[in-house]
């Protein structure tokens, strides 16, 4: 498992009854997260601000127990600044245990020593695509839903990187691949990180299980001539890495495949929550 050690603006600060304790750079969010099977271990009480209820008819809503608590506020990881806020489904906009695959993606392009053009699909609120900016790659960052797209472009501005070479486009993912394999476009590095479910631009229905060989083969093809990293992250309940690694070694080149689960560690605790998984191939 990879770990995060060194996001000092997110820690876990608990972990009990199907529900975790966060402290993001100063708010305190309690948000339910079903790898925690296990009692409340200690007698700590905390401040929380908000919590996330999930509503026995699906889905939930936000408790918002500190009204003073701004409506969105940043956090730093390093040179990288992402703006947060309470979304539906208990998200805020940002993942924190990505950060190892951002020090990836940095080290990869710096390692390069040359132009790198990377393409981010179903990019989400752009972090990877600002970790990419901010080590000089030029960047196509694509995902089907405007408000996150606009979301990525505040995350870009407060990192500083508004003047850097990127595009921003919203699209359903495999409809804009075909367009670039049309279009002769390459791309040095390629990252998605694509939902178990969702729908397109136009309202494209994307099922994980039945459509993510089909876009990694026509991904292939866009691919440079001297390609460097292909990564595909996913938060599917029940999806093997084993079986992200066999779409990898059937669809690309000849290379180096990997992959392994991400984990953020409780503070002051030995323990550890699982946070998805991750496969990589690499020329």
């Amino acid at each position: 498992m990879k770990l995060v050690n060194d996001f000092y603006d997110y820690q876990i600060l608990d972990m009990y009854d199907g529900k975790k304790i966060e402290n993001w750079n100063g708010i305190i969010l309690s948000r339910p997260d079903p790898q925690i099977i296990w009692p409340k271990l200690n007698d700590k009480k905390y401040q929380i601000d908000a919590t996330y209820n999930r509503s026995n008819k699906g889905g939930g809503a936000w408790d918002i127990k500190n009204h003073s608590m701004p409506t969105s506020w940043q956090v730093k990881y390093h040179d990288l600044t992402f703006n947060l806020k309470l979304m539906g489904f208990k998200h805020t906009g940002l993942f924190p245990e990505q950060a190892y695959n951002w020090n990836l993606i940095i080290d990869k392009i710096k390692e390069a020593n040359r132009e790198v053009k990377v393409l981010n699909l179903f990019a989400y609120t752009g972090a990877a695509s600002v970790a990419a900016l901010l080590a000089g790659a030029s960047v196509c960052h694509v995902d089907s839903s405007r408000g996150m797209v606009d979301w990525a472009k505040e995350n870009v501005k407060s990192s500083g990187l508004e003047d850097k070479p990127i595009r921003f486009i919203v699209d359903d993912c495999k409809k804009f691949v075909e367009r670039e394999i049309r279009r002769g476009n390459k791309y040095d590095i390629i990252l998605m990180d694509p939902p178990s479910f969702g729908r397109g631009a136009n309202g494209q229905v994307w099922d994980i299980e039945k459509d993510l060989y089909e876009l990694v083969s026509l991904c292939s093809k866009i691919l440079s001539d001297k390609p460097i990293m292909f990564l595909i992250n996913s938060y599917t309940t029940g999806l093997s890495m084993n079986v992200l690694e066999n779409i990898l070694k059937i669809c690309l080149p000849k290379g180096n495949v990997s992959s392994d689960e991400l984990g953020i560690p409780m503070k002051n605790s030995n323990l550890v929550l699982p946070c998805g998984i991750f496969a990589r191939w690499e020329s």
